[in-house]
């Protein structure tokens, strides 16, 4: 057989590949089943295996068309999509090259509605206890809406004719497109990180909920619920209900609706004002007439006719406390003086100069006895010491040499016995004036009974 009729994997492949690429019924082609195996690559792609009851297809989603989908596909959902069948070369496996998808059964916004405030349930962004209170008598008020809408018109027509105290501040933003959510969430921060306002309208005027959608991103729900300044919600009519409308801190059905719930009803405080000031006349006017009753009463009285008998026991009482506190003040003031002398009489006893006389007397007396026992004492050592060196003259053993004696040293040790020396042993005999060196020549022994 003439040639190599061996063909590479890649060449096949290659083959196979133009086949699909030459198929006009594998472009472009519309395909419905089911989510499985739905995988997010980290890059954006997603990967995913479509199926049915019979027979499952591998399909991808690059990030360009995975990005503009409104919801996240999930395993188990029943979907619509449109794309390219291909072979993937390095697997040589044919797959759905995913460009759009959405739904089956349900629309596209909605489920992307739905999922999205799922989320956020879960994360307890819709949470009560995250609501702030709208102030009762704001002093400054943000718009966040189009500027050329009814919206705009509405809210600020309806806070100055219930409330004109008010200032109004209008933060532009755009409300529709793909450019409206960015637009709010910076017009939101704007607000907010102006600091003086005390609540702030985010919403527009009704429409398709493709109109709306702009209040369903997650941007904006997240910027709404960070803003430290309180948020009222009043996105399309009664009827529409946007993921705002959940993150905010007061919804409100209509911008309508929203300027009414941000400020009070100038008439309502005037009504309010005329009320309190009736009920406060009428309940003035029904304590004067009680206190004038009870004043007549006051005045008939016994005791207000008569005011002399009602100070008369206590005149009598006040003129006995007198005489008593004089009688006490007296003596007190006796009791003190024959104390103080007493006192006087004693510290002339103990005066300082007295007990300094007392002390210098003794001082002296003690002065003369020590010097007394000081004598006594140098007289008794001066005789003992006469007689300790008298004792040493007798027993001084150059007192004893100088009567003839001598002592006798061998290697500077003193020879007490002759047993201690030999014969032509050089020893030292040691008298009172001097020493000398000698020789022993002879040794003899003391007889018995020999002196």
């Amino acid at each position: 057989m003439p040639g190599n009729p061996y063909l590479s994997v890649l060449a096949l492949t290659k083959y196979i590949k133009r086949k699909f690429d030459a198929d006009p019924h594998l472009r472009d082609v519309y395909v419905k089943g089911e989510l499985s195996n739905v995988k997010f690559h980290p890059s954006g792609h997603i990967y995913f295996t479509l199926k049915d009851d019979k027979a499952r297809i591998l399909s991808v989603m690059f990030k360009m068309n995975a990005g503009r989908m409104k919801f996240r596909p999930e395993n188990g959902m029943n979907v619509l999509v449109r794309g390219d069948v291909n072979v993937y070369e390095a697997s040589g496996q044919y797959q759905l090259y995913v460009q759009s998808m959405q739904p089956d059964g349900i629309g596209e916004l909605y489920l992307a509605f739905e999922q999205l405030k799922e989320k956020l349930a879960k994360e307890g962004l819709f949470s009560p206890q995250w609501k702030q209170e709208i102030p009762r008598f704001p002093k400054k008020i943000g718009v966040i809406t189009a500027t050329t809408g009814a919206a705009i018109r509405d809210i600020c027509t309806t806070l100055n004719r219930r409330y004109p105290l008010a200032e109004i501040l209008v933060y532009p933003a755009l409300v529709q497109g793909v450019q409206a959510a960015p637009s709010i969430v910076k017009a939101i921060e704007q607000a907010d990180s102006f600091g003086e306002l005390d609540v702030l309208i985010v919403g527009r005027g009704g429409g398709s909920i493709e109109d709306l959608w702009a209040f369903n991103e997650e941007v904006v729900a997240r910027a709404i619920f960070s803003a430290k300044v309180p948020i009222i919600s009043a996105v399309g009519h009664e009827t529409d209900t946007t993921i705002a409308d959940f993150v905010a801190d007061l919804r409100a059905p209509t911008p309508t609706a929203a300027a009414e719930l941000a400020v009070p009803s100038r008439e309502e405080i005037l009504q309010r004002i005329f009320d309190h000031r009736s009920r406060m006349l009428s309940s003035l006017n029904g304590k004067l007439t009680s206190e004038k009753r009870r004043l007549t009463r006051l005045k008939e009285s016994y005791p207000l006719q008569f005011p002399e008998r009602l100070y008369r026991p206590f005149a009598e009482k006040l003129a006995l406390l007198e005489e008593r506190l004089n009688k006490n003040t007296e003596t007190s003031i006796s009791n003190g003086r024959r104390k103080l002398e007493g006192l006087t009489i004693r510290m002339a006893a103990h005066s300082p100069e007295r007990q300094l006389k007392v002390h210098h007397q003794t001082l002296k007396e003690f002065s003369h006895r020590l010097n007394r026992a000081a004598l006594s004492t140098y007289q008794k050592d001066r005789n003992a010491f006469t007689n300790v060196l008298r004792t040493l003259k007798v027993l001084n053993p150059l007192s004893v040499m100088e009567r003839g004696f001598s002592i006798v040293y061998s290697d500077e040790q003193v020879v007490k016995s002759i047993a201690d020396l030999k014969v032509s042993d050089e020893v030292k005999i040691q008298m009172h004036d001097g020493h000398a060196k000698v020789a022993v020549k002879s040794i003899e022994h003391k007889k018995e009974g020999e002196l």
